[in-house]
């Protein structure tokens, strides 16, 4: 399985989109901050919406359809 997922900072101002095999995972890694870039530096972390795919290349299309909203 494969997740589109779209994460916003406590002020829903801020959107960050991204694509993972591991929806709690990921979402935990955002929390914790664990990566430097966007979502650390916009304090990006909380799960606002995720799609569910069979295919990676199906959500990485997804992810990229919802990127240039």
């Amino acid at each position: 399985m494969y997740f589109v997922y779209m994460l916003a900072n406590k002020t829903r101002k801020v959107l960050y989109v991204g694509v993972t095999n591991d929806l709690v995972r990921r979402v935990y890694e955002h929390k914790q901050q664990m990566q430097e870039g966007f979502s650390k530096e916009y304090h990006v972390d909380q799960l606002v919406y995720y799609e569910q795919f069979d295919e990676v290349a199906r959500a990485i299309e997804r992810e990229k359809q919802l990127k240039t909203w």
